[in-house]
């Protein structure tokens, strides 16, 4: 791990009051990462020092070394709450391919006192990523990661499943009236049929807040259904009654925590939570009428998160439709409404230009005009 140049007084700073992480037997080759920074280690590593107070997210993925080519494990990621001066100590376990952190406060106790003779093995936080990580997260409390991580306290970027049943025999398939698996399949569909259910292993899967499918309230007219349809403010309503009550704003939260799972973690499952939420938000016409301040709040968060992604990351291969464009189209539709708060009406079309001007997406034009256009080719000549 290089060493970060920094201010010599924040360097005092956080020598005295930065957390420390002890990483015992990580594996040399190891890539390892604590929030915006990744290093590949090496034989020395013994963990990371002056590290600032707050949240934080520690993520690796171990390295095998049964194959010659030194196989690569899927990320494993946890969020960490880490207090001034903190020492936290973990050893790697092997069998397991993962982080065992200590419980033994004696093993903690010793270790701090001996941290000066450790110092020359650990690495410096990467400050330079400091003021990024910390414009990803603002809004990311302990509570909340704690509330949407998974059970086990560990966010992977593949999902562990297992089979729904337990279908060992064959004549377990015939109790579940299931064609036995040495009978030829007549069709692709028979054959997808045949594959087990997978479902994920219990305590691994991320607690992220349920999005009503039923966008209306039960017993609305057909005229409302409609209306419900086009303005989704009632079920963003339902989601932040639901798991936001107290503290509707800990939804951009969500937004951050969904976003650096997938941009860091690896979690493409988070990033599909990313875009339902963002478009949950994003096409709720009346909540930017009644709720200006988580408004304002969520164009800060999406001005930090668009700056870490290409332009091009948004276009669907197939349809060419950019999900981001469209989204923000409605968004800045409905935000120069007449009963938006004039702050938000303005800081949106600020937001507006921004976008335009970085990433040339045009959101005046209308959506038929972006669909791609048809090349029709001269007989005989063949696409690539």
């Amino acid at each position: 791990m290089a060493g970060t140049d920094m201010d010599p007084e924040v360097a005092r700073g956080l020598f005295e009051e930065g957390a420390t992480l002890v990483l015992l037997g990580v594996p040399e080759g190891t890539e390892l990462g604590l929030d915006y920074k990744t290093w590949t280690l090496g034989p020395r590593f013994r963990g990371v020092k002056m590290i600032p107070p707050g949240l934080h997210f520690l993520h690796y993925c171990s390295v095998s070394t049964n194959g010659a080519c030194g196989e690569i494990s899927p990320k494993i990621g946890l969020f960490l709450s880490l207090k001034p001066r903190e020492v936290l100590v973990a050893h790697w376990n092997k069998s397991e391919d993962d982080l065992e952190f200590s419980q033994n406060p004696e093993e903690v106790e010793r270790i701090r006192a001996n941290l000066r003779e450790l110092d020359g093995y650990l690495g410096p936080y990467p400050y330079d990523t400091l003021r990024k990580w910390v414009s990803l997260t603002n809004r990311l409390s302990q509570e909340v990661a704690i509330a949407l991580q998974p059970l086990s306290g560990r966010v992977c970027a593949f999902s562990d499943v297992i089979p729904e049943l337990q279908l060992t025999h064959t004549k377990d398939r015939a109790e579940q009236n299931l064609p036995r698996n040495d009978q030829e399949c007549q069709s692709m569909k028979e054959g997808l049929d045949r594959l087990p259910r997978m479902k994920q292993r219990e305590g691994t899967e991320l607690r992220f807040s349920n999005i009503p499918k039923q966008a209306y309230p039960p017993g609305a007219t057909p005229a409302q259904i409609t209306q419900y349809s086009m303005d989704w403010s009632y079920t963003l309503n339902c989601v932040l009654e639901s798991h936001y009550k107290e503290q509707p704003l800990n939804v951009l939260g969500e937004l951050q925590f969904a976003f650096v799972c997938f941009l860091v973690g690896n979690v493409y499952e988070a990033f599909e939570h990313w875009k339902s939420l963002l478009a949950l938000l994003c096409r709720s016409e009346e909540a930017m009428k009644d709720r200006k301040d988580l408004y304002l709040g969520l164009i800060a968060v999406l001005y930090h998160q668009l700056g870490e992604i290409p332009p091009d990351f948004f276009v669907d291969i197939v349809s060419q439709n950019n999900f981001l464009t469209s989204t923000l189209q409605d968004f800045f539709q409905f935000a120069s409404s007449p009963g938006v708060d004039s702050t938000l009406r303005k800081r949106a079309e600020k937001f507006k230009v921004h976008l335009t001007k970085k990433f040339r997406w045009d959101f005046d034009a209308d959506l038929d005009e972006c669909a791609p256009v048809v090349v029709e080719l001269p007989e005989g000549v063949a696409g690539d």
